[in-house]
């Protein structure tokens, strides 16, 4: 489900706005977290840093599993197993 609303806050002084809560909800961040901006032209998003980091990961990380020949659950763990044993013989 898409969460669809607009909100505006006004920027202080030193260039500080405040969040506001149903945003902050929305993109899952509290006190002490870090936001990542993006900015495109004049279009310009917000989001939690942490889910940016992962989704920048991920895109990075496409098709490494099928060059890897990574294609079930299954080679997974067996991938993790034999990387444990091999760490565990050093």
């Amino acid at each position: 489900m898409k969460t669809e609303f607009v909100n505006d806050a006004k920027v202080m002084a030193k260039g500080q706005v405040t969040i506001p809560k149903n945003v902050r909800e929305a993109l899952g961040i509290d006190v002490g977290d870090r936001v990542t901006f993006i900015v495109d032209g004049s279009d310009i998003k917000i989001m939690n840093s942490a889910i940016y980091a992962l989704k920048r990961l991920q895109k990075q990380m496409a098709g490494e599993a099928d060059k890897a020949g990574i294609t079930s659950e299954n080679d997974i763990a067996e991938w993790i197993t034999k990387s444990r044993r091999e760490e565990n013989a050093q």
